[in-house]
This record gives C-alpha cells, structure tokens and sequence, in this order.
C-alpha cells in the first residue's frame, strides 16, 4: 500500500532505515526546494542521484520498513530468482564491496532438509577458491528476520544461458575457451575430492568485461564417497506434488547414472554434461530433447541417442571436426569411453582450440606462467624487512605486495595468481609453513609456476620436516642476506616465460 507521506516525510523514513545519508537527504530536499511535494519526487531523484536503487525506491513508496538489509548488506536490487531461492545485488555499506546475496525462500525456513541443503551450498562454496568459481564470502542467518543467506562475489554480467537467449549460438572457439575454462574449476573442485552435479548453462556465469566462465552452485555437489545414489533419486514418488527440490535439480544426472549403472558423485557425469553444454553453445540446439516430464527425463534411451545426433546434426550444425572429436568422447555414454578426469578434458579442449586456430599439433604448451604483470607477494611482519622488499624486488622488475597476514595471501592468489612469494615464518609464526605448502599446492592445481622461499629462524628449523618438498620452492634459514634471497628467487621464477608473457600484452 503506498504511502502518504510528503517528500519530508519519505526523506525521514530513509534516513531511518539506513537507506540514505542525512547529506545525500538534504541534498535531494535543497535541489528539490518542496518540502510538500509528493514522497514520489524525492525517491526519483534519490535514485536519480544513485543514491537509492529502483527495488529500494518502490519497497520505499510501499511503506515496507523490512527486507533492504541481511546480515549487515545492503540489497540494492533483485537479479535471480528461483524455487529455491532468491538472489540479490546488494553491497557492504562500510566497505562498498559489491556482492550477491542468495536468502532462502521464506516458505522453505521451516523445512530443515531445505534449510541443510541451503546451509551446505554455502558451506561448500567457502572451502574451494578458483578464478573459474565464483567465490562464496560466508553463509549466515540474519539474527532480525531469520532468513538464511549466503554472501557470494558479484560477477557483472549474466549466466550462459543468458548470453546464449541474446546471441543464439557461439564461434566455436568462444564456446570451447568457455567450457575449457569452466572445467577448470571443475578440474580444482574435483582435486579436492567434490564434483559439481548440476552442470547447466545458468550454472555458468559470463562476467562481461573478460568474458572470464565461472561455475556457480557447489550446492548439490558430491564428496566422493557419500550422497545417495541415482537410482535412489529415480525411486522417488513421482506423485509427490512437492518433489524435493535437489532431486528436481538432479533428474538428467539421475537419469544418465541409472542407465549407465553408475553411482552418484561419479566426476564423469560433469563431464558429460559439460559436452552438453558445449554442443549447445556452438550449435544454438540442445542435445538432448527438452523435456520437463520427470519419467521421460530418467528414460535411458534419452541418454543413449545422444551419439547418434551428434553424428548425425553435428557437422550440419557447424561443429567444426577437432571439436566433434572432443564432444564424441565427452558425451559417450559409456563413462569408460569419456575423458575420465576435467583435466583430461582441459587438455583436449586446449589442444582442440590450437587446431582450430591452425596450429601444429606439438605446437607451443600452454604457458604455465600467471598472466600480469610480474608480481611478489610477501608475507612479514617486520617493517624493515617490508621495506627492503619493496625497494629491492621493484628494482628487479617485480610488483611488490606485502601482507602481514598469511590468510590473505591464499585469498589473492585464488583471485589473481601471482609470480612469486616470500612467506616468513620467523615473524609470523609457524603458520607460515602451512601458508607456504598451501600456497605451492594452489599452483599446481591451477597448473600455474609459482616461485616460493620459506623464511625460517634458527628456532623453527626442526620444523622443516613439515615443509612439502617442490621444485619450485625453497628454505632458506635465517641469517640470509638480500642478495641471497634475491638469487634464490630469480632461479625459481622462469623469467622467459614472464618476459614473452608481458611482451604479448604490450
């Protein structure tokens, strides 16, 4: 119901709720010079002003005092929505850091198998950090209105399917750097013992300045050795009119596992439904016939013609041959017969890119080199330690960035993987150790080279034995000199590949 307030009366409720500042209020009043004038005035030059988002703007003239804040964010506007949840845009009002806010659907709180699907969505989501994955920030419970929420970064841009409702279909190259991308992040989940069971175009987020895939919805992902199986899921009641919203969302795997008599969780099945998704891009069709009728989506045979039309529409359809090769193999519905791993399927769709490009095939491997500018990341505590850093490795040409703390340097190599990294344990403390292991153990899965020298004091050197051994990491025990360190680091940087990589983006 709308309000009766005047443009005063709006500005005050505004100024309550915590939408808008008293400076940006008096602002809108003093350009509007009306105290009287109608509540609508003020609102449309407060969102004129971005001040106010549209959403906010109408919930305001409704005279709705709730459901603009969660958890300490703000929601600026709605960009999803789904029959499990929500999803908003929506900000932190301290730091301006732009997020997603997926709230669980009010009429599923009271249902604790939603609220633990939910909670374990986020869960998940907080332990695998990729550029390939949207990255999850922390899944709560708002302690005013009960609703449950998870915190993810923002990707500007839109999914999949999206592009693809704009664009109809891809070049094939397109297609294939978008699906060789997104598996992977399904290659780095999947390291850490967790596939994704729900591989679909809205899955795959397309920010629109990169054109950089990303997966999203770990929610109904599997550990390796638990969840229920797919003939489980295919045993549901089918004349249960509130069918479980995860069994909803896993049909096709349920479907494709059952006839091919293969347990739930089976990576393969992310693979094969990645090739879905790819013959999509490229063709603008789906492979599959389009159905929502649970029984004929558990049908095998719809499952087992998937080879035939791919011979048979493929080349007719565009598929360049080197990609129907890679498609043949990721869609076989024997799973024996598919790559058996996303790096497997990284590989081939690499490889496959080159040939359509023209390129030998032995021609140049993919640079395992971090694209940027070259960058050392320090972990320390001593400030003058900080500042000879500094001034020595930027006088070698690297960037230099400098952290006291250790959390933070896992965190911005998952954002943007860096070159180097110097972690000292001797002022940090034994975390260090683990840092360092951990940060060596994230370039190899992101098949990046990291070079990285671990800073002990004498009193830590029987830690050692804790450090992983690698061939591009290195120990060094206090006292060391800079010009020590500074040799030590340029044998493990592979300073041709940095050099060719630079000298390809100027």
């Amino acid at each position: 119901m709308a309000v009766n307030f005047d443009a005063a009366g709006i500005g005050q409720l505004a100024l309550k709720l915590g939408l808008a500042s008293d400076f940006q209020v008096q602002e809108c009043m003093t350009e509007l010079d009306n105290k009287k004038a109608p509540a609508v005035d003020l609102v449309r030059l407060l969102e004129r002003k971005r001040y106010l988002s549209a959403w906010q703007g109408a919930k305001l003239l409704k005279g709705e005092t709730e459901g603009y804040f969660l958890g300490g964010y703000r929601l600026l506007y709605r960009i999803a929505s789904g029959s499990f949840g929500r999803v908003y845009r929506g900000d932190d009002p301290l730091t301006g850091q732009v997020v997603a806010v997926k709230v669980l659907r009010n009429k599923w709180m009271q249902d604790k198998q939603k609220v633990d699907l939910f909670l374990r969505e986020g869960k998940i989501g907080m332990e695998i950090r990729h550029p390939n994955i949207v990255s999850v920030l922390t899944v709560n419970q708002d302690n005013k209105t009960g609703q449950y929420f998870i915190v993810m970064e923002f990707i500007e841009g839109g999914n999949l399917r999206d592009l693809l409702q704009i664009r109809k279909k891809l070049t094939p190259e397109e297609s294939a750097r978008i699906i060789e991308e997104s598996a992977q992040g399904l290659a780095y989940s999947y390291q850490r013992g967790m596939t994704h069971r729900d591989i679909k175009p809205t899955n795959i987020l397309i920010a629109v300045a990169t054109g950089q895939a990303k997966l999203v919805d770990f929610g109904l992902a599997e550990i390796s050795e638990g969840g229920a199986t797919g003939s489980q899921v295919g045993r549901q009641d089918e004349k249960d009119k509130d069918y479980d919203v995860a069994v909803d969302r896993t049909v096709d795997y349920a479907g494709l596992e059952k006839a091919t008599n293969q347990k739930a969780g089976d990576v393969r099945s992310d693979i094969y439904f990645l090739g879905s998704v790819l013959f999509e891009c490229v063709t603008g069709t789906p492979l599959m016939p389009q159905t929502r009728d649970r029984h004929e989506r558990m049908q095998a045979r719809r499952y087992q013609e998937v080879e035939a039309t791919l011979r048979r529409n493929g080349p007719a359809l565009g598929v360049p041959g080197p990609l129907l090769n890679v498609l043949a193999k990721a869609v076989a519905f024997d799973p024996n017969q598919r790559y058996q791993t996303p790096t497997e399927l990284v590989e081939a769709l690499h490889a496959c890119r080159g040939e359509m490009r023209g390129e030998p095939l032995d021609g140049p491997e993919r640079s395992r080199t971090p694209a940027g500018p070259k960058t050392l990341f320090a972990v320390e505590k001593n400030e003058r330690l900080k500042e000879a850093f500094r001034e020595k490795f930027k006088a070698q040409g690297f960037r230099v960035l400098i952290s006291t703390d250790p959390a933070q340097a896992i965190k911005r190599y998952q954002q943007q993987p860096f070159h180097a990294a110097i972690v000292n344990a001797g002022s940090i403390g034994d975390e260090g150790i683990e840092v360092y292991n951990q940060l060596l153990a994230e370039s190899d899965a992101a098949g990046l080279d990291l070079a990285a020298v671990l800073l002990l004091s004498e009193s830590q050197v029987e830690l050692s034995f804790d450090v992983n051994e690698h061939e591009r990491g290195a120990v060094m025990v206090f006292p060391v000199s800079m010009k020590e360190l500074i040799n030590t680091i340029g044998k493990l940087v592979p300073e041709k590949e940095v050099e060719e990589e630079q000298n390809d983006q100027d």
